[in-house]
């Protein structure tokens, strides 16, 4: 992989828990929404893999360029796939951190499911153009 850009971002200053998304992908995006919704505490901050910041920790944590997971960085270290959603429902408000019990399950079946999903999302749920742009009352919580 080839060095950050002088000017981008250090993962050293990242918050300890980074929600790394597909940016264009409808279902994605949904899911940052429902986060969103589901996290009075404001624990989760969100970066788009096509981000700066986002390829910044990419980069860091010496990860592929895919976009093809969602990616968790909960205190340094890098979850992905099913395990990335379950341990993110841990910091949800309600009833969600019930689910986290499912990391119970072998990560190789909860990863078949997920990657099914995943191969399929744009064609089951679109996709953007672009990137979202937060709300200036949502940007305090997506990385640049």
């Amino acid at each position: 992989m080839e060095p950050p850009p002088p000017n981008a971002p250090t993962p050293a200053s990242a918050p300890s828990h980074v929600v790394l998304f597909d940016g264009v992908c409808n279902l994605c995006n949904g899911t940052v929404n429902f986060l969103i919704d589901r996290d009075p505490r404001q624990n989760l901050k969100f970066a788009p893999l096509q981000s700066t910041r986002g390829a910044a920790l990419l980069r860091h944590h010496q990860l592929d360029d895919t976009l093809s997971t969602i990616i968790l960085v909960e205190e340094g270290v890098v979850y992905q796939r099913s395990t990335a959603v379950l341990r993110i429902t841990r910091l949800l408000s309600g009833g969600w951190p019930l689910l986290s019990v499912l990391l119970l399950v072998p990560a190789v079946l909860r990863d078949g499911i997920y990657t099914l999903i995943a191969q399929r999302r744009y064609r089951w749920f679109g996709q953007s153009e672009r990137c979202r742009v937060p709300t200036p009352d949502l940007r305090e919580r997506f990385l640049e």
